[in-house]
């Protein structure tokens, strides 16, 4: 009824219902979870006024962005929403001149410091405690988590309702959106960081950002260094012809974590590779060859005392040379490109490596083996007679089942 009511009139002439509706977020009793949503419904359907009402969103946020921590997880949606339209109309005119709605870097800055802190409070203080047969849950590490959960949601609005989302403050907030990653892993934080790799990406933006990944690729947590290696392949493929400027500090990032010292990360950085290799931003030559071929050759062990040992930072090194030649071959799924008749030689020389390398090259041939199956009486016209007895004595080897 509200919603018809003040549906394309003028907002100075619905001033009393708009105060009406204003004063319901002044209301600090809660009585329970329907009520408190119900008000927080009714705030947003002041979104038919857009832009038209600034001064009244500033008052909205002011008192929206301090309830971000509410205990009901369906009034933090409903406020994680309000404060994204309350946010959405701040944009700057072809005169230079901003809006008069709420600033949105200086917004997001301060949730940033807000979220520093309660990431804190979450990693010292564990949720729950048992005693006994009694859970008890921690109310600041609680509301910490509640904090988290709605900046999440938060940011993911952004992007729904706001006329410009990209502002310098979200790349500033992105390796926080990274390191929760670890904390409550989900779909909606996934998403929430996949907003911003579909965004058109403008010059400075992009540079900020690039920067802010290389930060977070030298992040003490795996999880982080991951989810940065995912966004890297979606932010290049939807932004390709930008990115173009960049593509050599991408591709050092990429091989950097090609050596990482966790394997997750590795695997994650084969694939993006493979994707850089198939969309031609970055070309295979003989150079990106033969620095994969040397590191997949690296001796991974020494002899003592007739037992063999196994040196962690040589084997890592190791892996990551057959990763990236297992990015080249799966980097053309239609076709052989020059590189990958040699490279599949090399990879069968692996099988008989420790597990770890072993999963690999028998995951990258399974692969290569079910996108050529149906033009393989083509594909193996690249292939030498001797090539050919190599791979198809791989293929029906009982090791390679195994």
């Amino acid at each position: 009824c509200f919603k018809f009511a003040m549906e394309d009139l003028d907002p100075r002439r619905m001033y009393r219902l708009i105060e009406f509706i204003r004063t319901l977020i002044n209301n600090k009793t809660t009585v329970n979870t329907f009520l408190e949503t119900t008000r927080w419904f009714l705030v947003l359907k002041l979104t038919i006024f857009e832009w038209r009402v600034p001064t009244l969103w500033c008052i909205i946020n002011e008192y929206a962005k301090e309830m971000l921590d509410h205990p009901y997880k369906a009034v933090r949606e409903y406020i994680a929403k309000v404060l994204s339209v309350s946010l959405s109309f701040n944009i700057k005119l072809p005169n230079g001149q901003s809006t008069r709605h709420p600033d949105t870097n200086r917004f997001i800055d301060a949730i940033r410091e807000r979220l520093h802190q309660a990431i804190e409070i979450y990693e010292k203080k564990p949720l729950a405690n048992i005693c006994g047969e009694k859970i008890e849950i921690d109310q600041e590490a609680r509301k910490a988590l509640n904090f988290i959960e709605a900046v999440i949601r938060f940011h993911t609005h952004m992007f729904i309702w706001c006329l410009k989302p990209m502002k310098s403050a979200i790349v500033r907030l992105f390796p926080y959106l990274c390191e929760l990653e670890s904390i409550v892993p989900s779909e909606n934080l996934t998403i929430s960081r996949m907003h911003v790799a579909m965004t058109y990406l403008h010059t400075p933006i992009l540079e900020s950002l690039i920067e802010q990944l290389e930060h977070v690729c030298t992040s003490s947590k795996w999880h982080t260094r991951r989810v940065a290696m995912e966004f890297i392949q979606y932010m290049v493929f939807c932004n390709l012809f930008n990115a173009r400027l960049y593509k050599k500090q991408l591709r050092e990032l990429v091989f950097k974590c090609l050596f990482d010292e966790q394997f997750e990360v590795r695997s994650v950085a084969s694939i993006t590779l493979s994707g850089f290799y198939q969309c031609g931003y970055i070309q295979v030559n003989e150079e990106d060859f033969e620095y994969f071929s040397q590191m997949s050759k690296i001796k991974y062990f020494i002899k003592k005392d007739g037992k063999k040992i196994i040196i962690t930072e040589k084997i890592i090194k190791r892996h990551g040379g057959v990763l990236g030649l297992c990015a080249i071959v799966l980097s053309s799924p239609y076709d052989i490109l020059n590189y990958i008749p040699a490279a599949l030689m090399l990879l069968c020389e692996h099988l008989h490596d420790p597990d770890l390398i072993q999963k690999s090259v028998k995951k990258a041939l399974s692969e290569f083996r079910r996108t050529h199956h149906d033009s393989w009486h083509q594909h193996r016209e690249k292939f030498t007679d001797d090539q050919l007895v190599i791979f198809d004595d791989v293929l029906i080897s009982p090791n390679y089942y195994v």
